[in-house]
């Protein structure tokens, strides 16, 4: 076993360097065959490419696909980045409709209020709305105006329809508000066309009911309701809603203030009616002198 393998690696020896040597002498003589700068050569390394390449196009198949898997993968690289960017353009996009969405409604809002037309005599502070602290108790918000701007308990308040509700509380920047739907709530109010006079209570609901009415036969659903300004508690003429008939056959109001948007609020500077300071303007006495009081006594010495 020893003589095989030896005589094996003496025949395999000079078999390798011969086949070494030809690989060299065909490399040599194909880059010679590429590098000489002829008319025949050229026709010559022309006719080879015609023959071999051809048949070596299986070969270049997997090179082919490879190559086309790396541009598709290079192109959904881009697609991606730019699936990416869209979405974050769309995203932006949604953000500032929802800002474009928001300042129309500001807008509409403002609008409904500089369309309220009141009293001349009457002016108003324009407040937003902060907080609302509603409760299943208790209806009211909270506006960013104050006691820095004139605003005094008892005022009226207002949106872009009707009446909302009175100042109850008031503080440095911010003021509250009572609504008309808030169980406290007690308003003076005139039925028309009837005249009729009532009062509206509060009672947590948004058709708050109608009491002591002079005349319900007078009353239709659908009549307009207004502050009627007794008491001096609000100004007159406010719009306030129209009279509709519940389920029990109690009439309340359907008030004309959107409460589930409130944003903006009006409030009414209310005048201050004029005070009494002395019983003589209350009271007309006429002066009469003392002068006159004596020389109308009779003489009793005489």
């Amino acid at each position: 076993m020893a003589r095989d393998n030896r005589g094996q690696e003496e025949y395999g020896r000079p078999v390798r360097r011969i086949l070494i040597g030809l690989l060299v002498l065909v490399l040599m003589a194909t880059f010679v065959v590429w590098r000489v700068d002829n008319p025949r050569m050229e026709r010559f390394r022309s006719a080879i490419v015609d023959r071999v390449v051809p048949s070596f196009d299986w070969a270049f198949v997997p090179v082919t696909r490879v190559s086309r898997m790396f541009e598709d993968f290079q192109s959904y690289t881009r697609i991606y980045e730019q699936n990416q960017e869209l979405r974050r353009e769309l995203q932006q996009m949604k953000s500032w409709r929802e800002a474009a969405l928001q300042l129309e409604q500001e807008n509409a809002r403002l609008l409904d209020l500089n369309k309220v037309r009141q009293n001349a005599q009457l002016t108003y502070v324009t407040g937003v709305v902060l907080t609302d602290n509603g409760s299943p108790f208790r209806r009211s918000v909270l506006l960013n105006v104050g006691a820095r701007d004139g605003i005094q308990d008892g005022w009226a308040t207002m949106d872009g329809l009707g009446l909302v509700g009175r100042i109850a509380g008031v503080g440095d920047k911010t003021s509250r508000v009572i609504l008309l739907t808030d169980t406290s709530s007690r308003i003076p109010i005139t039925i028309q066309p009837s005249g009729q006079k009532a009062l509206l209570a509060g009672d947590n609901t948004l058709a708050p009911p109608i009491d002591i009415v002079e005349s319900i036969e007078d009353v239709r659903p659908g009549d307009r309701v207004v502050t009627s300004g007794d008491g001096k508690v609000f100004p007159a003429d406010i719009l306030v809603g129209q009279i509709t008939q519940g389920p029990d056959r109690r009439f309340r109001v359907r008030l004309a203030a959107d409460y589930g948007r409130l944003e903006f609020l009006r409030v009414l500077r209310t005048p201050q009616s004029e005070q009494i300071q002395s019983t003589g303007r209350l009271i007309a006495v006429d002066e009469i002198p003392l002068t006159s009081i004596s020389e109308e006594e009779p003489d009793t010495d005489g």
